[in-house]
């Protein structure tokens, strides 16, 4: 080779000519970059790589693009959007995975990178790891908030269970039902483990919160997520962003059930209700009806002597309240013959206040002439006088005069006389409207009687009268004769 094309000819040389039977004839980049990517690829057509993510970037038309790291060095790689669409770990920063795919080239940069085909994790390390800074990520979110969690229904009608129909799951958990309430259980079949386990059981989640109520089929009143123990790998499909999106959405309580008392997934954050196992998320949906029935009972049995006691103390009241009634009639009874006798007593104080005035008034009545009467004869008295002084005057003007004076004085004095008789008149009149007033008459005329008995007496109550007794009935207009009935 030395001899056909040597590094001083090609140092000399301005412008390359080939010589004949040359075993290095120029190519073109192209060429040379197709021929590497051929090699490449055929070289390396089916790897396998173990390394760090780095800079995991989601491109719009669905291809991931990211880089696979050591602490030595660094490999280019690609996904594209078919194969990332099937991708078992979704790519994040810092978690180490094992890629498997083909090497490639990519001639425009001069560049060679990977295109993975499938990633897992690598090792139970990283897998930690991942799900760790998911459940970081879901909880700032607000997606684990107790405040927002649902409490459990009492006793639903209706239980809707995401479970697998083929496993020893959904038998414990309809036995347990059975035994401890038996309800009305829909059950939405799913995979609960492998590549679509995830997306079943959103869609399960999801479908049953779409249930309308009063439809054909009834609306659960709260759900069951399930799945029997298994390795961390097998628990995966609930450790997904969408599975626990769905719990944190539902609007029916949830209880998750998944694995054993010891296994611990994502969506039991996301649920209203975590439950150690499945047989336990039964326990925990329904009670117990016998001892509903026996909590029934002592309840019953409780009102019942919550009701006789109360029966006793109203009882008890009443016979107080009854006995208070005969005291206060006792009472009254008292009060009532008090109050007659006051009656009695002061009818008899009337009458011996009002008789003597009322006769002496009489009396006295007997002896004042009418006031017309007195009038007239004042009047007559007047006009003799008046006559007299008239005819005085005539006869002796100068007699008269003498005579005039002590006619006038008398015709004064008797001018006051008669105001002060005016006088004594008005007070009689008044003290007479008085007596009319007080007298038993003026009550007769509004309306009253006056019953007495045959001597007379006035009779104040009716028990002092008997059957066939004879008695006097005045009114205002008079008086008649009556019997007791």
């Amino acid at each position: 080779m030395s001899d056909l094309f040597t590094r001083n000819e090609s140092s000399t040389q301005l412008v390359f000519d080939e010589q004949p039977g040359s075993n290095a004839p120029a190519i073109s980049v192209s060429e040379l970059s197709n021929r590497l990517k051929k090699t490449v690829e055929e070289t390396f057509g089916l790897v396998r790589v173990r390394g760090e993510i780095s800079q995991p970037k989601l491109a719009t038309s669905g291809h991931w693009y990211l880089t696979l790291k050591d602490q030595d060095a660094v490999l280019d790689a690609v996904c594209w959007r078919g194969a990332a669409q099937k991708l078992a770990v979704k790519p994040a920063e810092g978690i180490e995975v094992i890629c498997t795919g083909r090497l490639t080239t990519f001639p425009g940069r001069s560049k060679y990178q990977m295109v993975i085909e499938s990633m897992a994790l690598a090792g139970q390390g990283a897998l930690l790891k991942m799900l760790e800074d998911r459940k970081k990520q879901l909880a700032a979110e607000g997606l684990f908030d107790p405040a927002h969690k649902k409490g459990l229904p009492f006793l639903p009608r209706v239980i809707g269970v995401v479970t697998s129909p083929t496993g020893a799951v959904i038998r414990d958990i309809l036995h347990r039902l059975a035994d401890r309430f038996p309800c009305h259980v829909l059950v939405w079949p799913v995979l609960v483990q492998g590549d679509n386990a995830a997306a079943q059981v959103t869609v399960a989640i999801d479908g049953f919160n779409a249930i309308k109520p009063g439809g054909a089929v009834p609306r659960p009143d709260l759900l069951i997520v399930a799945r029997g123990g298994g390795s961390l790998e097998d628990l995966m499909a609930f450790n997904e962003e969408s599975v626990v999106r769905a719990a944190a959405r539902s609007q029916i309580p949830l209880i998750a059930a998944i694995g054993h008392e010891t296994d611990t997934t994502l969506i039991d954050y996301a649920a209203d209700c975590r439950a150690p196992t499945p047989t336990a998320a039964a326990e925990m949906a329904v009670p117990v009806r016998r001892d509903l029935w026996q909590r029934l009972k002592e309840t019953q049995q409780r009102s019942d002597l919550a009701w006789s006691r109360r029966d006793e103390r109203l009882m008890m009241h009443l016979r107080l309240l009854t006995q208070s009634l005969d005291q206060a009639a006792r009472r009254w009874e008292s009060i009532s013959q008090k109050l007659d006798n006051v009656i009695e007593r002061l009818e008899r104080a009337r009458q011996n206040f009002t008789r003597p005035r009322q006769h002496q008034l009489s009396l006295l009545a007997s002896r004042l002439p009418s006031p017309q009467q007195h009038w007239r004869l004042k009047h007559q008295q007047a006009a003799r006088w008046t006559e007299m002084l008239v005819m005085a005057i005539q006869r002796r003007p100068a007699q008269a005069q003498r005579d005039f004076t002590p006619l006038v004085i008398r015709f004064d004095a008797l001018l006051r006389r008669d105001q002060h008789l005016a006088r004594d008149v008005a007070r009689l009149e008044s003290l007479a409207q008085r007596l009319e007033n007080i007298s038993h008459h003026a009550v007769l005329a509004r309306g009253y009687a006056l019953i007495r008995d045959a001597q007379g007496v006035p009779v104040l109550r009716a028990r002092e009268l008997e059957a066939a007794q004879s008695v006097v009935i005045e009114f205002s207009d008079g008086k008649i004769n009556a019997k007791v009935v």
